[in-house]
């Protein structure tokens, strides 16, 4: 099929004001034109792409978000006779590509914007003749095996017979910025992921628990954030990653033992939002679902995030294991963060649960945070 035009569809962006939607769809296609080599045109709700590379298109676009389908198309004028000639070639084409036949049941779906001398069932009655007279197959307009789309938009027409779903969401960069705890595991590159999705620009902190963790889980964190480049159209992931083996040593030596998640949870805060205000972000992010490890109780949800000001957001929280992994696996980081390289040797045979703000702070205390946190977020590179 020889296509010379994407059509790129958004969603929730339609819904927004038209002051705000302009801008939404500006840096839409921002990030459409950083991700292919291509041309763009606006158009009532519709966005065309004209590619130098259709492969490299069909790949890319599917990891742009604020897509919510797309179809390759051919374009032509939008009068009966044109319509009429790059229908029957494009029925062709089809027929060549083993997609319709004698015995397929199809429907034509017409639509229609501006003024024209005809209505959109007359049109689609006028191309669902032409498909009929090439092929000699049978309408079925309630359970089509083939649906054949032409959109009429003033002077031009577009035919097209898929609908590829794109990863949906905001345009990437329209929602401020984050700063996600991202280890090598499997659930909070997941939470990047999402809030990239909503339109976010992440900065990932990795907190590198050596000694207490094996080379690998760095190298992992690394192929992780690589893999989530691929997403980050137009707006690419800042990284970050703090010395974290001697704060976790001074919570082991200096705080009861069970409390060492805890702290270990509570620092990472306090270093995102240090973070986060150095470079302009309005919230941290982390991949906890409640309940899953020790850290993730209620109780200690809570506990941890005392003392922190800035909004902490977990996209996983009400998500099980089952589709956090399915979400990972559909965007290549399952792979990656399966690799395990023996867990963090820091953990606690038996870690507190029910850790309360009194006893967290008292514990702070005892190993000195603030002094820690201080010298950790000096290591940041």
């Amino acid at each position: 099929m020889n296509y010379d035009v994407v059509i790129a569809r958004y969603g929730e962006i339609g819904l927004k004001s038209s002051k705000v939607r302009a801008r939404f769809e500006r840096k839409l296609v921002k990030n459409i034109k950083a991700a292919i080599d291509c041309e763009v045109d606006r158009n009532q709700g519709r966005i065309y792409i004209f590619p130098k590379n259709y492969g490299e298109c069909l790949e890319n676009l599917n990891k742009v978000f604020g897509v919510v389908s797309y179809s390759p198309a051919v374009s032509t004028y939008g009068n009966y006779e044109d319509i009429e000639k790059t229908l029957g070639e494009y029925v062709d084409n089809l027929v060549d590509d083993g997609f319709i036949g004698k015995d397929t049941r199809f429907a034509i779906k017409c639509r229609r914007v501006g003024n024209h001398d005809f209505t959109s069932q007359e049109m689609a009655a006028f191309c669902g003749s032409v498909v009929v007279k090439k092929v000699g197959c049978p309408v079925d307009l309630t359970n089509p095996e083939l649906k054949i789309y032409v959109e009429v938009r003033d002077d031009e027409a577009f035919i097209y017979h898929e609908k590829i779903d794109g990863p949906g969401g905001l345009p990437l960069g329209t929602q401020g910025k984050v700063v996600v705890l991202v280890s090598s595991g499997i659930d909070s590159p997941v939470a990047a992921y999402l809030m990239m999705k909503r339109g976010c620009e992440v900065i990932a902190l990795h907190c590198d628990n050596a000694p207490f963790t094996g080379p690998k889980v760095h190298e992992n964190f690394d192929k992780i954030i690589d893999q989530l480049q691929s997403y980050a159209k137009g707006v690419p992931i800042t990284k970050k990653v703090v010395k974290y083996g001697e704060y976790l040593q001074q919570a082991k030596d200096c705080a009861p033992e069970k409390m060492t998640c805890v702290l270990c949870k509570s620092g990472m805060y306090k270093i995102a939002e240090k973070l986060a205000h150095k470079y302009g972000a309005s919230a941290i992010v982390d991949g906890s679902s409640v309940g899953q490890v020790a850290s993730q109780t209620l109780s200690n949800i809570l506990a941890t995030r005392h003392g922190v000001d800035m909004p902490i957001l977990s996209p996983l929280i009400g998500l099980d294991k089952l589709e956090i992994t399915r979400i990972a696996e559909d965007i290549g980081t399952f792979e990656i963060s399966k690799l395990d390289d023996g867990g963090c040797h820091a953990v606690p045979k038996y870690p507190e649960t029910k850790a309360d703000v009194d006893r967290v702070e008292e514990a702070c205390r005892a190993m000195n945070q603030k002094e820690a946190i201080e010298k950790a977020f000096d290591s940041i590179d």
